[in-house]
């Protein structure tokens, strides 16, 4: 793959909002796909903290009943229409990743490089960002449309029960994908050159 080719791939990444739960690419794809995105995406100290679960069928429709639900204890009965909505329409995509970072390795970096301690926990939410980008931009180059939520903690501890998952995974986003029913809205742009400085 050329660079024109990559950057063309991190263009068209975008936030997809409407998508359907038609299966765009087989399961097996999806998943294979995953684990290359974890297999390869960097770490600090290669330390491959990140953690993830992929979410189909009916697993997939429980994490949005487990969201809606926590949701609704806690707003407004007057203000949950707009936010069922929401729901709903992440809850009508094809599935869902979820990432995590293990604490028990960032916090081992911790306790074994004291003198990077402070630091162990922002690399390791920089490496989940650049996991969530590289599934993000995969997804989107097979057809699926997908977008990043955060309901996290609220829905941390449910989650976890449900599937089982270890206590010292700590949720960091969702990613709800589908094949898209309705365009992206306009993206606008700062000027580069008050983002970019170049020194030569």
């Amino acid at each position: 793959m050329t660079s024109e080719a990559f950057l063309d791939a991190i263009k068209a990444r975008r936030s997809y909002y409407g998508i359907s739960n038609e299966a765009v690419i087989s399961d097996e794809k999806i998943v294979e796909l995953v684990h290359e995105a974890v297999k390869h995406t960097p770490s600090s100290f290669n330390s491959q903290s990140a953690r993830v679960a992929v979410l189909l069928g009916e697993n997939h429709n429980k994490l949005w009943d487990i969201a809606t639900n926590t949701l609704r204890a806690i707003v407004p009965a007057d203000q949950f229409e707009a936010t069922e909505q929401k729901m709903s329409s992440f809850k009508s995509g094809y599935g869902t990743v979820l990432f995590f970072e293990d604490k028990k390795v960032v916090d081992g970096l911790m306790a074994n490089y004291p003198s990077y301690a402070q630091n162990f926990p922002i690399w390791s939410q920089q490496s989940s960002g650049m996991h969530q980008l590289v599934v993000w931009t995969a997804l989107e180059k097979e057809g699926f449309g997908a977008s990043l939520q955060h309901y996290n903690p609220l829905i941390d501890e449910e989650v976890k029960s449900t599937w089982s998952l270890p206590d010292s995974w700590q949720l960091i986003a969702q990613m709800p994908f589908g094949k898209p029913t309705a365009e992206p809205g306009e993206k606008t742009f700062q000027p580069i050159d008050e983002r970019v400085k170049v020194f030569k």
